[in-house]
């Protein structure tokens, strides 16, 4: 039987998050779940009179499917899945973190499945063509990523996830999404970090638990040729097997001319990936002042209070630079006082200041 706590964040996910109407077809996708949290949201879904589909599977079995294929049957598993993704109404994604290292080994038979078989599915079908919305279920290694006990963290879950008021957080970010949107020059000063890029004619968009959940944080995307300078992250991010530190990237009209991390080779295989990797397809301003420490989990680290997360690879196309990548990679910088602070500046005037909002546009969104 599902707790009620799983009862609560599913009807958070079907009635707010993907807004399900009656009628709609909505695709449930678990991947190390337990049954009954995937019970949980088909109820919700048959209460909002829509019809669900579901999909099960493990991080174990995904590397097996990966592994041993080859570009045709990852073209031809695309093909499938994309004919359902197309049927679809609305998504919800949910994975339960086992083992981020499950893929570590695959080197390019991973960077294949996500040119072939992601990018098809995802970016260019469920992400512009479905309400959708993706997050994590609480695991143990979640716990242990946190620095805390699987009951503490359980507890922390629920109250950054399904206990937050997201139309009040949706109604604080119209003013930022205002301003934002007349946006020209930014530049972001952090330590070893000098930032410049500009947002003309690019819009702004709000995430207030309508594509992530725990969410909070207002995106935009640079214009893909004006960024310059350096900037270095000062959170870790397991990507695509790796836990990369200390990632570090020189930009010169745009494109990353030179990175480094704990693994200069493995970051550079990331990014050369294809030509939009070594591009930057989103800048972002973290305000859940819910969350405010680091555990490895983009989910939750992007949208850390003071943070700011600048990424490189694919644009999403209601904010929309043209870039274009299988690579969409959210690395994280702090800004707070404990990782050693930093400024944001747009068009003159002084936005953040030590992860302190301090324009009047943005106050609302310390919480």
């Amino acid at each position: 039987m599902s707790t009620p706590d799983e009862q609560r964040l599913a009807h958070l996910l079907v009635t707010y998050s993907v807004d399900l109407k009656e009628g709609e077809r909505c695709l449930i996708q678990a991947t190390d779940v337990p049954d009954t949290m995937v019970e949980a949201l088909i109820k919700e879904v048959y209460t909002a009179g829509a019809y669900p589909e579901v999909h099960i599977s493990s991080i174990r079995i995904e590397r097996a499917l990966i592994e041993n294929s080859t570009e045709e049957s990852l073209k031809a598993l695309a093909d499938t899945d994309a004919y359902r993704m197309g049927n679809m109404d609305a998504f919800i994604g949910i994975r339960g973190i086992v083992n981020p290292m499950e893929m570590g080994s695959l080197g390019q038979q991973y960077s294949n499945y996500m040119r072939l078989y992601n990018e098809k599915v995802h970016h260019e079908i469920r992400v512009p063509h479905t309400k959708w919305v993706v997050l994590r279920y609480p695991t143990s290694l979640m716990a242990y990523q946190a620095n805390m006990s699987f009951n503490e963290f359980e507890r922390y879950f629920y109250r950054v996830t399904s206990e937050v008021d997201y139309q009040a957080m949706d109604k604080a970010m119209d003013r930022a999404v205002e301003f934002l949107d007349g946006v020209r020059d930014v530049h972001i000063i952090a330590k070893d970090t000098d930032l410049r890029f500009s947002l003309e004619n690019m819009n702004a968009v709000k995430c207030s638990g309508r594509r992530n959940i725990p969410d909070g944080e207002v995106y935009s995307a640079p214009v893909r040729d004006s960024v310059n300078g350096v900037i270095r992250y000062n959170t870790a991010s397991t990507y695509q097997g790796h836990r990369f530190t200390d990632v570090r990237f020189v930009i010169k009209d745009g494109k990353i001319v030179e990175a480094s991390s704990d693994d200069d080779d493995a970051i550079n295989r990331v990014l050369d990936t294809d030509e939009g990797a070594r591009y930057f397809g989103e800048f972002a301003l973290g305000c859940n002042p819910a969350i405010d420490f680091a555990m490895d989990n983009t989910l939750f680290d992007e949208k850390i209070a003071g943070s700011i997360h600048f990424t490189p690879g694919n644009a999403y196309t209601n904010c929309d630079n043209g870039n274009r990548s299988s690579i969409h990679w959210d690395l994280v910088q702090i800004q707070t006082p404990p990782y050693g602070g930093g400024e944001i500046w747009m068009d003159g005037q002084l936005i953040r200041k030590d992860g302190v909002f301090v324009h009047e546009a943005f106050v609302e969104l310390n919480g």
